[in-house]
């Protein structure tokens, strides 16, 4: 079905069907004509490619995919949307539609049985209140996928591809830049969408990579990361000796050892830093099961 964005196309559909929008699960359907093809052909790059969507909505993204994809398994937690789904996209044989919530499920067992010989990629409009859990758990799992390529909130977006060391990136830039090289495609205003969000969007892409830093606890790593980061106004000494109740003079000298100023921002400190303070930590049996501390 064509038309998808158009205004009062969607409400008939929507009215026929007796849906109405859920604010919970941050429904906001498109309707600017131009943003689902630019993010299809973001995402998809040969015709040999199998697409994991989450949250198609009522498959305005997903449309564009199959034109382009060998195949799209789009999972779709409201299950409102499923007949709606069947409707809006009849006319193609190679989708499959989940109902289900993408937390639970088994992504790479998933990807094992759809995708078969097949270059696989993530493309989705996330909802703004799950996006970090959504893209931690698509990163953490070590998917075999080359490339995330989703929409989110503006502000979100400035924080995933902010660079390295810079004012702008949080603990989430770190975990990201972890597993990825992230880079911000476009903007989308939020009159893009009905009903209009109270603030703009933007693309991203993530493309996956092995990580250029080895921390010896991969675990303890990302603890110091937020701890690190947990205090932003204070200096990462501080914030961590607060974060994971830790002694200062002791941790102090850990810093110190792992070539990491006390008085520095965690916002100023790059992944191999953060790993360098992981190992001395381990390396010293604090926080990392060594020895017991009151760090937990």
């Amino acid at each position: 079905m064509e038309r998808l964005t158009n205004i009062s196309t969607v409400r008939e559909l929507l009215s026929r069907h007796g849906f109405t929008v859920s604010k919970a699960l941050g429904q906001n359907f498109l309707i600017n004509p131009s943003v689902c093809p630019r993010m299809a052909d973001a995402a998809v790059t040969d015709e040999n490619t199998g697409v994991l969507e989450i949250g198609p909505g009522i498959g305005v993204l997903t449309n564009e995919l199959l034109k382009r994809a060998k195949k799209v398994v789009a999972v779709e937690l409201d299950k409102r949307l499923i007949p709606v789904l069947g409707e809006t996209l009849s006319e193609y044989d190679n989708l499959k539609v989940i109902n289900a919530d993408v937390m639970e499920l088994d992504l790479n067992r998933l990807i094992a049985e759809e995708f078969p010989d097949m270059r696989v990629v993530v493309c989705a409009n996330l909802p703004y209140y799950i996006t970090s859990p959504i893209l931690m758990k698509l990163l953490e799992e070590r998917l075999p996928v080359e490339t995330i390529t989703v929409m989110v909130q503006k502000e979100a977006a400035l924080r995933l591809c902010a660079a390295e060391g810079s004012r702008e990136s949080s603990a989430i830039t770190a975990a990201v830049r972890y597993y990825a090289e992230p880079q911000l495609l476009f903007h989308v205003s939020s009159g893009s969408f009905m009903p209009a969000p109270k603030v703009d969007s933007a693309v991203i892409r993530l493309t996956l990579r092995e990580p250029e830093c080895k921390p010896h606890d991969e675990k303890l790593f990302f603890r110091v990361i937020k701890a690190a980061f947990a205090q932003r106004r204070k200096t990462v000494l501080n914030s961590m000796a607060s974060s994971l109740s830790l002694d200062k003079s002791e941790l102090s000298g850990i810093l110190e050892s792992a070539g990491v100023s006390p008085t520095a921002r965690a916002e100023k400190l790059t992944l191999n830093d953060f790993a360098r303070i992981s190992d001395a930590m381990e390396e010293a049996g604090i926080c990392s099961g060594k020895q017991k501390n009151t760090g937990g």
